[in-house]
């Protein structure tokens, strides 16, 4: 076996392990007790080592360097070097001989690989030593409503498990579900994040925060977890409901995608009946109850919302999103912000650049605009100067610029004969953005596409902003100074997505974490801030795969 290891560099080869197979198990017992070299293979190699001597003796130059095999590495030099390698090839090591076999049973191999591609940090010896205190406390992290008397149930067999198990059956298994996704709730969409969180696999559904606060932090809510209750059995739970964790199944359909299932849908029910569920997911999702909530079409959508997605409490699919990629010339870092959007609350949108125009793409939506569809694009290339303070309350004078800049743009779409339609939609023109003429440049009440020689975001200074008289705000606490302002269209439509249609508006560029948009149609105003979370397995990897991306979303929400 030796030989072998010396001849191909890493393991025996083809013929030794047709040898292997054809061993029964009783012969592959003995051979796993019996050392690495056979008599033949020493003939072999002391014959070598003559033939080797005396051609030393006939040659005249310099003796060449002792070869040098990995199976001559002291088991704990080989520790550290299959404890580097992915966990993938770990197998295939296994089976090149009997030592590195032995060797890849150490747990210390396995615990590095768990950590560095699953970022795992528990000690499981530590767990197993401390017993159900430490396991009570990572319980109750978990889920706070398990009573103490159901933990040895609901927790895995610690003092059994291996690092190699929690790789093997658990993490590898499930690695093609981590990361972000999209769950198939009709209109609503929503955001899910997939992570290894301790010994667990859990689906968190990221939810924003309360109406109308848009810079509290997010929330979020376990929908399944998957771990090893046993040795080599991984088990899937369902977290849904108010009556703890409960048998469930995770498949994965196909490449990027996959669904979940509950197989005790009675622990989803609450005893007080349809009533008392309505009101517990109304504190829950809304902060309040309805009598707080005074406006009538509120309260309709409200409950719509309610009834629709309280029948996807038994089975869910999901489709992998991407965050956008970044670029250094991006206006700012792209990502996910959540957004005031009138009587439906606050909504997730996905902020992404694509050459000379910016896109917000939902990842939650509404029954007017569902998740997928784009509900603002900015047209980089036509940049708004604001009017003085004063002129900036009047409605009529912001509407006076931005129509003469829509007027503009559909010119310019003319003489480049692009595909664009008369709101920017689509792919940008092929064609690079120059910079406007001098003569175009206007003063602060003329409007149109402003030529400052340093705009206010590179040079720090900011300028002053107000929202004109007339135009309402779901957050009247937004920022009163703005760095830059460009012209932008956004998506109306009736309930149902009918008669969907582009209207312009105005981007305005807050500072790195928050943006807004004016949608003149509507006299309305959307405030938006960045998402302050870090996500794991979240990049794209390509640009292209981003795109496709978002056109399948889109596709599908259509």
């Amino acid at each position: 076996m030796a030989v072998c290891a010396r001849l191909c560099g890493v393991g025996p080869s083809r013929g030794c392990r047709r040898r292997q197979q054809r061993r029964g198990p009783a012969e592959t017992a003995a051979a796993d007790s019996e050392p690495d070299t056979d008599p033949e293979e020493e003939r072999i190699e002391a014959g070598a080592a003559a033939l080797a001597g005396a051609g030393g003796g006939r040659s005249a130059g310099p003796s060449s360097p002792p070869r040098c095999s990995l199976l001559e590495l002291p088991p704990e030099l080989l520790v550290e070097i299959f404890a580097s390698l992915p966990g993938t090839d770990l197998p295939s090591l296994a089976q090149v001989c009997t030592k590195f076999r032995r060797i890849l049973h150490t747990d210390t191999i396995w615990r590095r690989r768990c950590r560095e591609e699953y970022g795992v940090c528990e000690n499981l010896r530590k767990l197993e030593i401390t017993g159900v205190s430490c396991r009570d406390v990572y319980a109750k992290c978990i889920n706070p409503r398990v009573k103490s008397g159901r933990f040895m149930k609901i927790l895995p067999d610690y003092e059994h498990m291996e690092y190699r198990d929690v790789y093997t059956c658990l993490l590898h298994r499930y690695r093609h579900i981590l990361g972000l996704w999209q769950p198939d709730i009709g209109p609503y969409g929503g955001l899910l994040n997939v992570v290894v969180d301790g010994l667990f696999i859990i689906g968190w559904m990221y939810l924003p925060p309360h109406d109308p606060h848009v810079d509290d932090p997010m929330r979020f809510k376990p929908l399944f977890r998957i771990h090893l209750m046993e040795r080599k059995s991984a088990t899937v739970e369902c977290m849904y409901g108010h009556r703890g964790p409960h048998n469930g199944h995770v498949q994965v359909v196909k490449k990027d995608e996959f669904s979940t299932k509950c197989n005790q849908t009675d622990h989803h029910r609450m005893s007080g009946g349809r009533q008392e569920e309505f009101r517990t997911w109304l504190r829950e999702e809304w902060g309040r109850t309805l009598e707080d909530i005074f406006h009538e079409h509120m309260q309709e959508l409200i409950l719509m919302k309610f009834i629709y997605t309280s029948q996807y409490d038994n089975c869910l699919t999901y489709r992998r999103i991407y965050l956008p990629p970044s670029h250094p010339d991006d206006l700012i870092r792209p990502g996910l912000f959540k957004g005031t959007y009138g009587s439906h609350g606050l909504e997730i949108v996905m902020l992404s650049f694509h050459g000379k125009h910016a896109r917000g793409t939902k990842i939650t939506g509404d029954p007017n605009i569902p998740a997928g569809q784009q509900t603002v694009e900015i047209d980089l290339r036509h940049r708004i100067h604001l009017p003085d303070i004063e002129s900036l309350r009047d409605f009529n004078e912001l509407s006076r610029i931005v129509l003469e800049v829509r007027e503009q743009v559909r010119q310019e779409q003319q003489q480049e004969g692009g595909p664009e339609d008369a709101e920017g939609l689509g792919q940008q023109s092929p064609q690079p953005c120059a910079e406007p003429p001098a003569e175009q440049a206007k003063g602060p009440g003329d409007g149109g596409a402003e030529a400052a020689a340093e705009p206010p975001a590179q040079s720090g200074q900011g300028q002053p902003f107000v929202l004109p008289v007339g135009v309402s705000s779901r957050n009247e606490d937004y920022p009163r100074t703005c760095r830059m302002c460009f012209y932008g269209t956004g998506l109306i439509a009736g309930h149902g997505f009918t008669s969907p249609e582009r209207t312009p508006g105005v981007f305005v560029l807050f500072d790195e974490d928050r943006f807004g948009f004016i949608w003149l149609e509507l006299k309305s105003f959307s405030l938006y801030s960045r998402v302050q979370a870090a996500f794991r397995n979240a990049d794209a990897p390509s640009p292209q795969a981003f795109e496709e991306m978002l056109k399948n979303i889109q596709s599908l929400a259509s």
